[in-house]
């Protein structure tokens, strides 16, 4: 992987031990990544591997016991787990940014959630619910999709309408219903389940809003766009399994031979340009992510909002980087000839993975309306940016 990019406020020494983490959690992802697969969700010892080292936590603040790390570090240890599987790197950047509401909660629902070390939150913030206002509280029924993380996950932050405002509920998994809908063709491993309530009653200490902005206390880490965050979470997966491609297809470059050809993929002339472009694009887009983020980062030192231009460009980035290592990833199976259509080529589900992230909502090709309008000087809502 190229140097990390570190951000001024984190100096490399800072958060050694998450970094390590992420390394050895990407190797033991890798070497699990088959059987992730088949079963649709992390294995035990890969989601005792990542708790641990709180890499699933990493957006909950110091006075609960997080490790409360800057953006930079949280997305670069998704990143480098993707590389190693991209379902697992998902699931990380997943419930990072679920931890990020340990800020938005108010301190009793805080702590109720997230003290706990061990607890691992999913999130599904689209408003798939309705509650009715009851005594402390809200009666809350409704069904959400793309439950990512939530076989591993004790909670789940669910949006809901009620009164017309949008609004999120932290919600036991004890009192929903998984539905077994993730039959998928690629990032099989994340477990993306629909999940069910039926007039389950949520105390207004678990009930918060994430479209009127963070709390006025925050600290840095909760002034940073939370969408902006939520988008750069898939875009960090997407990159790290890019990576693995481009890994993949070095690793068999020097011995393949395509048919009738007496040459392998790695003396031919358009496997070399064709890795060397890939490569070129992919740092491009790596480096406009963390400048991106490093930008927004600064500013969210000050008192003031983060601009509109410096979110305009998080999300700019975040569609970029997803859709460029969708052509990555393509361009490496292509590469890699017949044997990567079959399931055993690591190259195959590389592929599947990277054009199932393409599909996220965040970052589709629709994705790039919103910013494009704001660029053009065209009135948009940039609430939610």
């Amino acid at each position: 992987m190229p140097d990390s990019v570190v951000p001024a406020t984190a100096p490399p020494g800072e958060f050694h031990e998450m970094r390590a983490a992420a390394l050895d959690s990407a190797a033991l992802a890798r070497s699990l990544a088959a059987a992730t697969e088949q079963a649709r969700a992390l294995p035990a010892e890969l989601v005792e591997r990542l708790t641990k080292a709180q890499l699933l936590r990493s957006g909950v603040p110091a006075h609960l016991g997080g490790p409360e790390a800057p953006p930079a570090v949280s997305l670069e240890t998704a990143e480098v787990v993707a590389r190693g599987d991209a379902s697992a790197g998902w699931c990380v950047s997943i419930a990072v940014t679920s931890s990020l509401l340990s800020a938005y909660l108010p301190p009793k629902g805080a702590e109720e959630v997230f003290a706990d070390p061990d607890v691992v939150a999913a999130g599904v913030w689209a408003p798939r619910g309705k509650g009715v206002a009851a005594g402390g509280g809200v009666v809350l029924s409704g069904q959400w999709a793309f439950c990512s993380g939530i076989p591993h996950a004790s909670w789940l932050c669910a949006g809901f309408l009620v009164d017309g405002e949008l609004k999120v509920a932290a919600i036991p998994k004890t009192d929903l219903r998984v539905l077994d809908t993730w039959h998928t063709n690629g990032l099989c491993g994340t477990g993306s389940h629909d999940c069910v309530a039926e007039d389950v009653f949520v105390p207004d200490h678990r009930v918060f809003s994430v479209v009127s902005g963070p709390p006025a206390d925050a600290t840095a880490l909760h002034r940073f766009p939370l969408f902006g965050y939520f988008a750069l979470s898939i875009a960090a997966a997407a990159l790290g399994n890019a990576r693995g491609a481009i890994d993949d297809l070095l690793a068999i470059a020097g011995t393949r031979k395509s048919l009738g050809s007496s040459r392998t993929l790695a003396e031919r002339s358009h496997t070399q340009s064709t890795v060397a472009s890939c490569e070129a694009a992919l740092r491009a887009a790596r480096l406009l992510m963390y400048q991106s983020i490093a930008d927004a980062w600064q500013a969210a030192q000050g008192g003031e909002p983060v601009s509109e231009s410096l979110r305009v460009g998080l999300r700019l980035a975040a569609t970029h980087v997803v859709r460029t290592s969708a052509e990555v990833t393509t361009a490496m199976y292509e590469l890699g000839g017949g044997t990567t259509i079959y399931r055993s080529s690591p190259l195959e589900r590389r592929f599947r993975d990277a054009h199932t992230a393409t599909a996220h909502f965040q970052v589709n090709q629709a994705s790039y309306e919103l910013p494009g309008k704001i660029l053009l000087g065209q009135q948009a809502r940039a609430d939610q940016l």
